[in-house]
């Protein structure tokens, strides 16, 4: 297991556009197809109640590494303020062993998903799923390490223990390192920022951080995920989860959020 300077690093949440072979090959025959599709395929069906009126969110993690409940507090009033669900939001929590093989590659974090997820999309219930790492990534470095990486169209996964490491010495920052990770993430599946290059504002895409906002105040802004001691130091300072701003909420509310 690597370990990092605290706060000395340059830290950053990864987005991944493109799925592995099998997210790009599901076929019908798959009863899980709906779960296993790219990045950002799934936005419109998550936000609006077109396809689907119900949202179920599972989220695992080990008991060794668990989210704090405040940022699962904070995590579930993101996603209502957003989704347009009449048929409601329902949050599945399970725990499951300390997963052996860390750090992990992608391809790992997937098979971890395939062997653990167990709600998938169903009739008019869309499902996500979110996994809360007891391992870093593999591509970590010295000099970087990753918080969270949207991947598949429905799936997250959250460096939990990375998360927790680098907050060891101000413990009460985890809870808005955790919630800016989580709802930095979702903000992917649910499109953002032009994942699909169909956002109706995409000229507040960063053109040196692709898939990312250029607004500086913005949750989905690259120096919201590359976050190092000045950064850490204004959400201490702040105590407050960075938000959207209204080019972001605008390309959520025409595929349907509310």
């Amino acid at each position: 297991m690597r370990y990092f300077g605290t706060f000395s690093l340059f830290i950053f949440l990864a987005v991944m556009i493109h799925g592995c072979s099998s997210d790009d090959s599901a076929t019908p025959s798959d009863p899980n197809a709906e779960n296993n599709r790219p990045l950002g395929t799934s936005a419109a069906d998550i936000l609006s109640q077109n396809n689907y009126s119900a949202l179920t969110i599972e989220l695992v993690y080990t008991n060794s590494f668990r989210p704090e409940p405040s940022s699962i507090l904070g995590f579930k009033s993101f996603v209502q303020s957003l989704v347009n669900k009449p048929g409601g939001v329902q949050y599945i929590e399970r725990v499951i062993p300390d997963q052996a093989g860390a750090p992990f590659s992608i391809e790992e974090i997937r098979a971890i998903e395939d062997a653990n997820r167990s709600v998938f999309t169903q009739g008019d219930n869309l499902a996500v799923y979110v996994f809360f790492s007891n391992g870093a990534s593999e591509n970590d470095t010295n000099n970087s390490v990753t918080l969270g990486t949207a991947y598949r169209n429905t799936s997250i996964v959250i460096y939990q223990k990375t998360l927790e490491f680098i907050t060891q010495t101000d413990p009460e920052v985890l809870p808005i390192l955790e919630q800016t990770t989580l709802n930095h993430e979702m903000g992917h599946l649910m499109g953002l920022v032009n994942i699909q290059n169909d956002d109706i504002h995409q000229v507040h895409e960063d053109p040196d951080s692709d898939k990312h906002c250029v607004h500086e105040d913005c949750l989905m802004y690259y120096d919201a995920t590359g976050v190092g001691r000045q950064m850490l130091e204004k959400w201490t300072q702040l105590r407050a989860v960075p938000q959207l701003e209204i080019q972001c909420l605008q390309d959520l509310q025409a595929k349907g959020a509310l």
